[in-house]
């Protein structure tokens, strides 16, 4: 998603400046190309040699440095930069920034830069809730630039506070989303159901299934990366959703379709969780019985989310499902886009290799009332764009 992007990285003199190394590292990784630009104190913290052995490139730090080519350099840096993000920013830059000061390579750079700026704070408890540092803050945020905002925990005194900067993928995950893809879906809420319900039958055992919860983070990353404001019901998984994302927990196929249903406004919904059919009839401890050396449990039907969405859905409103079919998948899934009244589902085989809980591929078929769309095996991040890319083909002719 990052292939062809060049990314000017600011590192400014805070301890959290060891963990920059990674994400240049990921950043190159997913093929990006990195600048990384140093303020002198910066130095102290950090040698410019490692990123310059990650990079490939000369680590910048004076604004006057006569080693390279002919040019203006923090004007050919801000023209060439696809995202510059801070990390960490002290509040020393992030006042300069503010205020509109530019003397050195950095701050002088990052006035020049018209593409997605992004500021990661990292700093002492104190000083970060100082009020001026605040307001500095919310003006940058003001002025368009994105601000991730610092964890709780251990700082570098020992204080335990706000101010440790995220680790390196949280910072991957908010450039990312900043410049993977053009946003053609900027002003519309996305709602994407992902992981599995579990029923609890007694304290210990429980009813589920084999989603992994990866093809819903991969529909709520495309959306998020196509300008949506997403918001993710999120059951039992085996991935993790990036801090940018809403993200409402749910248990149970009842607590899915309860929060799902408060949230049925939104303009697209994704079911991409796969919900439990049968839930135990009986509340009861004594709802398990013995049968034939086994143990059996008493089920009653759960709610039907999507059907339930179908029915009440509003004018200009898509919906999608996911149907995880072993046979006659094209008959079948039509049949649950009419019963259901769905845009469109997302079909595929637990056949076909590739496809299925777990993976990070998918191979699906794409079925609307107008047609039928064959897709060929793809990541799943690659099959949540060709989702989104074909409803809203769908939305130009409602």
């Amino acid at each position: 998603m990052l292939k062809g992007k060049f990314i000017v990285i600011g590192v400014t003199g805070g301890i959290a400046a060891y963990k920059i190394p990674n994400l240049a590292r990921r950043l190159i990784k997913a093929g990006a190309d990195v600048q990384v630009i140093m303020t002198k104190n910066a130095e102290n913290f950090i040698n410019p040699f490692t990123f310059e052995t990650l990079t490939k490139r000369k680590c910048l730090t004076d604004t006057f440095d006569r080693n390279f080519e002919y040019s203006v350099e923090h004007v050919a840096l801000a023209k060439a930069a696809d995202a510059f993000i801070v990390s960490p920013a002290t509040a020393n830059v992030i006042g300069k920034i503010a205020g509109g000061i530019a003397d050195d390579m950095l701050t002088t750079t990052i006035m020049a830069c018209t593409c997605p700026k992004i500021i990661a704070p990292a700093m002492n408890h104190n000083m970060y809730h100082n009020p001026i540092v605040q307001e500095n803050i919310d003006y940058l945020a003001h002025l368009g630039y994105e601000i991730i905002e610092p964890e709780n925990g251990m700082l570098a005194n020992g204080d335990v506070g706000d101010g440790r900067m995220p680790d390196e993928k949280t910072l991957f995950d908010y450039i990312e989303r900043s410049i993977s893809h053009e946003k053609d879906m900027s002003g519309k809420t996305v709602l994407v159901t992902a992981g599995a319900t579990r029923e609890s039958i007694d304290p210990v055992r429980f009813i589920t299934n084999h989603s992994s919860g990866k093809m819903g983070l991969a529909a709520a990353k495309a959306a998020a990366a196509r300008g949506a404001d997403v918001t993710v019901v999120k059951a039992a998984s085996q991935v993790v959703f990036p801090r940018y994302l809403n993200v409402v927990e749910a248990i149970s196929a009842e607590d899915m379709y309860n929060e799902v249903i408060k949230r049925a406004d939104a303009d697209i919904i994704i079911k991409a969780a796969a919900v439990s059919d049968y839930t135990p009839a009986e509340k009861s401890e004594n709802k398990l019985k013995k049968s034939d050396g086994g143990m059996s449990v008493a089920l009653k039907r759960t709610k039907d989310i999507l059907k339930a969405l179908g029915e009440n859905k509003r004018a200009g409103q898509l919906i999608c499902g996911f149907s995880m079919e072993t046979e006659n998948v094209i008959e079948n899934s039509r049949k649950k886009l009419e019963s259901k009244n769905a845009d469109m589902i997302a079909a595929n085989s637990l056949r076909t290799e590739g496809a299925g809980f777990g993976s990070d591929t998918n191979v699906i078929t794409l079925i609307t009332r107008s047609g039928i769309t064959e897709l060929p095996k793809m990541t799943k991040d690659e099959a949540a764009h060709r989702i989104f890319d074909e409803l809203l083909k769908l939305n130009k002719f409602m």
